[in-house]
């Protein structure tokens, strides 16, 4: 990653800026527009996409950007880059299309609609760096062989922890030990948060209550650990994961492990609450050479077998033009699933959901997320909590329940289905 503000230098130099589109100018893309604007030489974000065409317009005046144009094709678009003059449009497709834009930033959060933005993209000839870490966990795999089938690269994002977990799981095994657990620092884990309990802290930091609440009942922990844990092939102890109450430092998990468990398990993605520092990440792993493990002690990692490494923070969209760069100037993925999911998440209900009850989306006052192996969620038909909006009950469910696919009525025509089914053919045993 050193060698990325080097060849963006470059690209500044030779006058050939990596061109970025952004879709979604929420929290993260305002963000993420402002630091791509006016902090990376060698990068120049030509276009926001954002269905309410003045979040995008406030997203480039906020950045300190007053002179743009509203364009409504790809022509357009293309004309405008060649003019020097920023766009904005309400059509995701317009940025998709566009031959003169290198990658797209998807930051919506939201599944369905993300989706047909990553399609669109792919299809387009498009590098994407996904801020959506929901479209990854639900249709991350079958999209990532798109990408690959199209010679494009789709990746989730420095910044975000799963992103972070991986940089370190790579600086890990470069190192010589196997990474055998991967975690994520929490400080809040409710199942029963909703929108209205989080609405005060949503105002104060002016974010989505919905977004926040995915973070406090657990369900955004769920979606992060399972792109980590596709990316790595681990997997989870169990359901919902381990998610012990820690206030120590990290370091000290090493003591909580077994780790021959690990070692059967092939590693697992896990996750404590309150433990220093926060909210950070962490990666235990091991060293088979003896020689190697008396170098460790020396360089005061402990005795093993497990190691401590961690990184104290994640600093989300500050991070995301590396993940761009990465991307188009060196093909590589910040994180990307390796092939068939070891890891859903599923579906579990928040509170008694009656029948014909509609399912509110991620973040609501219906449903939270746990994490579960693939397998089960296969074997016992588990409803992925990225395909749960929208859905309408058969029966009642009763409070904590694990909802199933023969559970509820799928809304028609989405696009999230057929590539859930179009996952489940290619990675048929």
């Amino acid at each position: 990653m050193i060698l990325v503000d080097t060849a963006l230098r470059q690209r500044a130099a030779e006058g050939n800026p990596v061109r970025v589109a952004l879709v979604g100018a929420g929290f993260m893309g305002r963000g993420l527009t402002n630091q791509i604007v006016n902090s990376v030489p060698g990068m120049q974000l030509v276009a926001i996409a954002n269905r309410t065409l003045g979040r995008a317009e406030q997203a480039y005046s906020e950045a300190g950007v007053d002179d743009y144009r509203t364009v409504s094709s790809a022509a357009e678009l293309d004309a405008a880059v060649a003019d020097g003059v920023a766009a904005v449009t309400s059509d995701h497709t317009v940025v998709c299309d566009a031959a003169s834009v290198d990658a797209i930033v998807e930051a919506t959060g939201a599944v369905e609609f993300g989706c047909h933005v990553v399609v669109r993209a792919l299809a387009g000839g498009k590098h994407v760096v996904l801020m959506n870490a929901e479209v990854d966990a639900t249709v991350g795999p079958v999209l990532s062989r798109r990408a690959a089938e199209a010679g494009v690269v789709l990746t989730g994002c420095d910044g975000d922890q799963p992103g972070v977990q991986m940089n370190l799981v790579r600086f890990v095994r470069g190192i010589g030990l196997t990474p055998l657990v991967c975690g994520n620092v929490k400080g809040l884990q409710d199942p029963y948060r909703t929108p209205t309990t989080q609405q005060a802290f949503a105002e104060r930091w002016g974010q989505d209550p919905h977004m926040v609440t995915s973070f406090a009942d657990g369900t955004k922990i769920s979606i992060e650990q399972a792109t980590v844990a596709n990316a790595t092939g681990m997997t989870v102890a169990r359901r919902g994961m381990g998610g012990a109450d820690h206030a120590g430092h990290v370091d000290e998990l090493v003591e909580q492990y077994d780790v021959e468990e690990l070692r059967a398990a092939g590693g697992v993605v896990d996750y404590v609450v309150g433990s220093k520092p926060g909210p950070g990440v962490f990666v235990l792993a091991t060293h088979d050479d003896p020689k190697q493990r008396h170098y460790l002690e020396l360089y005061k990692l402990g005795t093993g077998p497990l190691y401590s490494f961690y990184t104290p923070y994640h600093l989300c969209h500050f991070e995301v033009p590396t993940t761009v760069a990465r991307a188009v100037l060196f093909g590589d993925a910040t994180i990307a699933p390796l092939g068939a999911p070891t890891v859903e998440v599923v579906a579990v209900a928040k509170r008694a959901l009656p029948a014909g009850t509609v399912l509110d989306g991620l973040g609501g006052y219906d449903t939270y997320g746990e994490a579960e192996k693939a397998s089960v969620t296969t074997d016992q038909g588990l409803l992925p909590i990225g395909v749960a909006e929208g859905c309408r009950l058969t029966r009642d469910v009763a409070q904590d329940e694990v909802l199933t696919y023969a559970d509820v009525v799928l809304p028609e025509g989405r696009l999230v289905d057929q590539l859930r089914d179009e996952q489940a053919r290619l990675f048929a045993d």
